[in-house]
C-alpha cells in the first residue's frame, strides 16, 4: 500500500465523523487499559435444559422445516459441511480442521486475523445458532429427537465456550445474532413466557457482553449498531418479562439506540449506510425480528419515523430483486451473512426477507403468488391476508447513490457516489444489467475478508466492477483493509427520465487526482446504451464489462454469445480491446472465473457501448 498524504488522512477522518472516531478510540482504550467493565465480567456456565419438550403441531399448518442441519449444513449459504446428531467442533475451522490456539484465553486476547486458523468467520458461522431455528421447526413438526438434540448442542456450546473466553465471545454482533436466533426459536416453540432458567441465564450472559461495548458498534455506523441494539431490546424485554431486575435498562437502551441508528443509517429513500445488498438484508431482517418480538410481548409500538424508514428500506430491496429468482445485484461488501433462515431458499434469494419486511412495515405482500418465501411469515405468525404491493418500477434513491431503470424484462442498476458513510468498494459508476433472472453485466463481489492483499484489493477495488479504471489505480486510495480515503462525490446528475421508448439517467464524478467520468445510461426494451465521457487521467483508462459466464466470442470491438451482443465505439483511438479472464464471488469464500471485455484508451473522449438482446 503506497504512502497516503496527510491531507487525505485528515479528510477521511473528518468524513468518518468525530463522534464515531471517539467512540472507537474510547472502546479500544477501555479494552487495552481494562477500564471498560467488560474486562471484569465473570460468570458460571449455564446448566440444565434450555428448551422444554413440545407437543407436535404439524397438521394443516403449511409449515415446512428447513433441511439444513440434519446431515449437512451450508455455511454462508455455499460451503457444505457434514453434521450429525453430535455437536460440531465449535473451536475448529470446519474446512481445515485447525483449532483455535489457546481457546481458553479471554476474548480480547484473541486476534481478528490469525494465520494459524484462517478466516475467523468460519469459526463464528457455526456459533450463530441458525440450527436453533432448524431444530425448533422440526420439533414442532413431530421430530421427537429435535429438542433433545437442540439442548445437547446448546449444552455443548456453553461448555466449549465458557463465558467471555474464546473466539466466539470476541464480537458483540456475533453475540447479538445468537440472542435473536434464540428468541425466534423460543417464539416458534411457544416458550417465550416459559423460558427455562438455563435459557434465561444464557440470554443474560450475552447481554452483559454486548452492553459494555455498544459504543464500538455505534462507532462503526453499520449493521453492528443495529444488531446489538436489537439484541439488547429483544433480550432485555424478554428477561424483564421474566423478572430479571437489570433487564429493563437493557431493553430501554436497546430501543433508544435502535431508533437512533435507523434515523441515522437508513435514508429517507430506504438506502442503508453500507451500500450493500446483503448488509441491507441483514439490517432489514434484524428490524423484522425486532417488530415481531415487540408484537409478541405486546410492547409499545416503534416510532412512526422508524416504521417509515423500514417501509422505505423494504421497498428499496423489493425494487432491486428479481421476482422470479429472488436474486439481485452483488453490490458492495458481502460477508455471507443471512439471518432468520426459515425456508429452503438459496442464499442469494432475497424474497423471504422482502416478503416479511413488506408485510410487517408496509402491510403489503411483495409477491402475491404462494411460494417458499412465505415460510417466514407462516412460522412467525404474520398474516398473509393482505394486498399485493405494486410491482417494482424505475426509481432513484439519491441518499445512497442508486438508480434503478426498468423496461420490460430488463433492469439496469447504476451505483454513483453519495458517500455519507465509508464506502467498502471502489465501485463508482458500476453498472449491473439484468434480463429477468439473468445477470448479464455483473459485480465481482467480495470473496473473503481474510485473504492475500492482492485478492482483497482486487475484489473491493475498481478492477472488479463495470466502470472505468484510471491509470491502474483505484478510484479512492486504500487506507486499510476496510477503509478508503478521499471519498468520491458526485459532481453531475441528470435525473431519471421515462419516455415512451427509453428510460435514462446520468451521473459523474471527479476524483482527487483530477480524473473525470460521466456515465449516461439509456435503457429501451432490447438495448442498453452506455455513454462514458472520460478525461483528466495521466496515461490510460480501461473500460470493463464483466459478462455472465458463457461462450462469448470477440470480433473486433463486438463480443457476442450468439444471443446477446456488446459493441463498443470510441471518439478516440482504442489502444486495446480484448476478452480476458476475471473473477467473481457470488458467495463468501467462493471464487470463479468469468469473461471480461476490456477496452483501453490513452486519450480523453467518449466511449459508447451498446448491449443488445432479443426483444
Amino acid at each position: 500500500m503506497r504512502r497516503v498524504p496527510p491531507l487525505t488522512l485528515l479528510r477521511t477522518l473528518f468524513a468518518l465523523g468525530l463522534r464515531s472516531i471517539v467512540r472507537v478510540l474510547v472502546y479500544r482504550a477501555g479494552i487495552r487499559f481494562a477500564f471498560n467493565p467488560v474486562r471484569r465480567l465473570r460468570a458460571d456456565t449455564p446448566q440444565g435444559a434450555f428448551f422444554s419438550p413440545v407437543v407436535a403441531d404439524n397438521v394443516g399448518c403449511g409449515r415446512n422445516p428447513v433441511s439444513d442441519w440434519q446431515q449437512t449444513a451450508r455455511l454462508f449459504g455455499f460451503v457444505s459441511v457434514a453434521v450429525g446428531d453430535e455437536p460440531p467442533e465449535w473451536l475448529a475451522n470446519p474446512l481445515s480442521g485447525q483449532c483455535v490456539p489457546e481457546p481458553g484465553r479471554p476474548w480480547w486476547q484473541i486476534p481478528d486475523f490469525d494465520p494459524r486458523v484462517g478466516d475467523i468467520k468460519l469459526i463464528w458461522e457455526l456459533s450463530r445458532m441458525d440450527w436453533v431455528l432448524a431444530f425448533a421447526q422440526r420439533a414442532l413438526c413431530g421430530d421427537r429427537r429435535a429438542i433433545h438434540r437442540l439442548n445437547g448442542w446448546l449444552s455443548s456450546w456453553c461448555e466449549t465456550n465458557p463465558p467471555y473466553r474464546g473466539p466466539n465471545w470476541k464480537c458483540g454482533q456475533e453475540a447479538s445474532i445468537r440472542v435473536m436466533h434464540l428468541a425466534m426459536g423460543a417464539l416458534i416453540l411457544g416458550q417465550v413466557r416459559l423460558a427455562t432458567p438455563a435459557l434465561r441465564d444464557l440470554i443474560a450472559l450475552h447481554l452483559r457482553r454486548i452492553a459494555p461495548t455498544l459504543s464500538y458498534a455505534l462507532g462503526q455506523d453499520n449493521n453492528h449498531g443495529t444488531s446489538e441494539a436489537a439484541a439488547l431490546f429483544i433480550g432485555g424485554s424478554w428477561l424483564e418479562s421474566l423478572g430479571v431486575a437489570e433487564a429493563a435498562a437493557w431493553a430501554a437502551r436497546g430501543r433508544h439506540w435502535l431508533e437512533e441508528r435507523c434515523r441515522r443509517l437508513v435514508g429517507t429513500a430506504g438506502t442503508f449506510s453500507q451500500y450493500s445488498l446483503n448488509y441491507h438484508r441483514v439490517m432489514l431482517d434484524t428490524l423484522s425480528m425486532t417488530e415481531i418480538w415487540r408484537r409478541q410481548l405486546g410492547l409499545p409500538a416503534l416510532t412512526e419515523g422508524l416504521c417509515q424508514r423500514m417501509q422505505a428500506a423494504a421497498n428499496w430491496l423489493h425494487a432491486m430483486v428479481d421476482p422470479v429468482s429472488g436474486d439481485g445485484p452483488n453490490l458492495g461488501a458481502n460477508d455471507g451473512a443471512r439471518l432468520l433462515q426459515l425456508s429452503d431458499t438459496p442464499y442469494r434469494d432475497y424474497r423471504p426477507s422482502v416478503q416479511l419486511a413488506m408485510a410487517l412495515f408496509a402491510q403489503r405482500r411483495a409477491y402475491q403468488a404462494v411460494g417458499p418465501y412465505d415460510q417466514g411469515l407462516i412460522w412467525l405468525g404474520v398474516s398473509l391476508a393482505m394486498q399485493a404491493a405494486a410491482p417494482p418500477a424505475s426509481r432513484v434513491a439519491d441518499d445512497g447513490g442508486i438508480a434503478v431503470l426498468r423496461r420490460g424484462k430488463a433492469m439496469a442498476v447504476l451505483r454513483y457516489p453519495r458517500f455519507r458513510f465509508r464506502p467498502s468498494h471502489a465501485d463508482a459508476l458500476h453498472l449491473d444489467l439484468w434480463l429477468a433472472e439473468d445477470n448479464l453485466l455483473r459485480d465481482g463481489g467480495t470473496c473473503s475478508y481474510n485473504m492475500d492483499t492482492s485478492w482483497l484489493n482486487y475484489f473491493s477495488g475498481t478492477a472488479s466492477h463495470n466502470t472505468v479504471h484510471f491509470d491502474c489505480r483505484d478510484q479512492m486510495p486504500r487506507l486499510g483493509r476496510f477503509l478508503f480515503g478521499d471519498w468520491l462525490r458526485t459532481t453531475q446528475v441528470e435525473w431519471l427520465q421515462e419516455l415512451d421508448d427509453v428510460t435514462s439517467f446520468a451521473a459523474g464524478y471527479r476524483d482527487a487526482r483530477g480524473a473525470f467520468h460521466l456515465r449516461r445510461i439509456e435503457l429501451s426494451d432490447a438495448v442498453l446504451r452506455v455513454t462514458d465521457e472520460v478525461r483528466g487521467f495521466s496515461s490510460k483508462a480501461v473500460l470493463r464489462w464483466r459478462l455472465a459466464p458463457g461462450s462469448w466470442k470477440l470480433d473486433g470491438q463486438r463480443v457476442s454469445d450468439g444471443r446477446r451482443t456488446l459493441t463498443v465505439r470510441a471518439s478516440m483511438p482504442i489502444v486495446r480491446c480484448e476478452l480476458v479472464d476475471g473473477w467473481e464471488s457470488r458467495h463468501y469464500l467462493e471464487r470463479t472465473v468469468l469473461p471480461v471485455l476490456e477496452v483501453e484508451v490513452g486519450e480523453a473522449g467518449v466511449l459508447t457501448t451498446d448491449c443488445e438482446w432479443p426483444g
